[in-house]
């Protein structure tokens, strides 16, 4: 299985769940991120990556500064 959960993390380092089983990650031209999982569900947010740690199949994403 290559999907990763995607968490938000916020500015004190706290997370929660974004999405699971996810398997897209398409960064679009106006700056969000399109992710798509396994089960068809689709989100778009405006974010950037914070972190990714494959091997535990996690990603983390935190608000746009500036």
């Amino acid at each position: 299985m290559c999907e990763a959960n995607v968490y938000w993390m916020d500015e004190d380092g706290q997370t929660s769940l974004l999405m699971d089983s996810v398997d897209k990650v398409i960064p679009e031209e106006d700056g969000k991120i399109f992710l798509e999982n396994i089960f068809g569900e689709r989100k778009t947010v405006s974010a950037r990556i914070k972190r990714m740690e494959l091997v535990d199949h996690k990603i983390y994403f935190e608000s746009k500064r500036g």
